[in-house]
């Protein structure tokens, strides 16, 4: 038998053909996760698991998922890259492949992850890409939610944040940056954080959306995470804006995954300076 390899791969998808990355045991909804190990069991001729570096909820994309698999088959890059998304549905598609040392996990190596959450604010229902933006009807003040936001910044107990069936380990991270930001009708709110827990960026920007309409003051964010009570906070913000763009890595790695897209706004964002 050949020897084992391990693979590395930047994967991206729009979240709105899938329920979700995880496989599901007992259910038939379509999901990213079972998406590549269908394509990648196929390039390999044997079965093959996947592991990513966060997993994503119902409706959220990736710009910059990053996932390794291992095999026994002999495949070029390029063989491999191809096949898999001659094989893939629609919505996703690997970016990027290559060999990485066996010792690589795309979960546990990463010590930071980057989101992006995009809002349409306009007075009137998009019809283009509605699926790719949360449209929020009511004026927004970006300037506000952005001082409330700094009071995330360093490491808390973010369980005001946290979903109720999150299964991470502790609710302590460490958020290195957040902003928010407006391009004409569209609010961009950036984060990265050591990691996230589950419905931890669309709880945030629960409490953020109020402060934007003044309904709540710019203290309030501050407030509700000293609660540590989730039943503090707001709502769960919709999915639809949500992104997952990008993953810190040691640099030895070498895995392109810096933080960019979606892609149809990368060089209008790149252009006003959003990082």
């Amino acid at each position: 038998m050949s020897d084992v390899k391990r693979y590395a791969a930047v994967v991206e998808y729009n979240g709105s053909y899938f329920h979700g990355w995880q496989r599901q045991k007992h259910h038939n909804e379509p999901t990213v996760q079972a998406a590549l190990e269908a394509a990648i069991s196929f390039v390999a001729n044997h079965p093959v698991s996947v592991f990513c570096a966060g997993r994503t909820d119902a409706g959220v994309h990736a710009c910059r998922q990053v996932i390794h698999f291992d095999t026994t088959s002999q495949r070029s890059d390029y063989g491999w890259l191809m096949g898999i998304n001659t094989n893939l549905p629609m919505g996703v598609a690997v970016q990027w492949l290559g060999e990485v040392e066996p010792e690589f996990h795309a979960r546990f190596n990463a010590c930071g992850r980057h989101y992006r959450y995009i809002i349409n604010n306009a007075a009137v229902k998009p019809a283009l890409l509605h699926d790719q933006m949360t449209w929020w009807r009511y004026p927004l003040d970006a300037t506000l939610m952005h001082d409330a936001a700094q009071a995330l910044l360093g490491e808390h107990d973010f369980s005001a944040f946290r979903a109720r069936d999150c299964q991470a380990n502790s609710p302590v991270k460490t958020m290195h940056r957040v902003s928010v930001r407006r391009f004409g009708t569209l609010l961009v709110v950036e984060l990265h954080a050591s990691a996230f827990l589950y419905h931890m960026v669309r709880n945030i920007l629960g409490v953020l959306l109020p402060i934007g309409q003044s309904r709540q003051p710019v203290s309030w964010m501050a407030e509700v995470l000293a609660s540590c009570d989730r039943r503090q906070a707001g709502i769960t913000a919709p999915g639809e804006g949500l992104y997952f763009v990008g993953v810190d890595y040691p640099g030895e790695h070498g895995i392109p995954c810096q933080p960019a897209g979606p892609t149809l706004m990368t060089p209008f964002l790149d252009h006003h300076g959003a990082q």
